[in-house]
């Protein structure tokens, strides 16, 4: 598997940034941190043919990491073997991969680290069709 280079690594890198930036001060500015994730290219876990998630509270949840360093950390905290992964710009993720899925869903960004975050199933961040606050939502 490739790793993350070029613009896209950059841009990983500079939401790996952002994620820091809020966790130290608690303070961010969501709209952006939204846009670094939309430009840049993460890493999607792929077990048995299918995009790796969890579900928690009826929120369907697809994971996403800024770099091959937090996916293995995530993997080895879970007692398994890094699992297959797929480069992916965040926008396709949440323009064309989330309204596939059925019921809410949102991205857990990182999961398992210091600087993991969670882009939730509301309107602005994910599409209407997986957002809880909208009437689309589980249609």
């Amino acid at each position: 598997m490739r790793a993350t280079t070029g613009a896209a690594g950059v841009r990983a890198e500079a939401l790996r940034g952002r994620l820091t930036d809020l966790k130290a001060s608690g303070e961010g500015d969501l709209r952006a941190l939204v846009g670094e994730f939309r430009r840049a290219e993460v890493l999607v876990p792929v077990v048995d043919g299918s995009l790796l998630s969890a579900e928690s509270g009826g929120i369907r949840w697809l994971f996403a990491f800024t770099d091959e360093a937090a996916l293995e950390r995530f993997a080895e905290a879970r007692g398994e073997a890094v699992p297959e992964r797929i480069p992916v710009f965040g926008a396709r993720l949440l323009d064309q991969v989330m309204p596939r899925v059925d019921g809410p869903a949102g991205v857990a960004v990182d999961a398992g680290s210091l600087t993991g975050f969670a882009l939730p199933p509301v309107t602005g961040i994910v599409p209407d069709a997986v957002a809880l606050d909208s009437a689309g939502a589980g249609a």
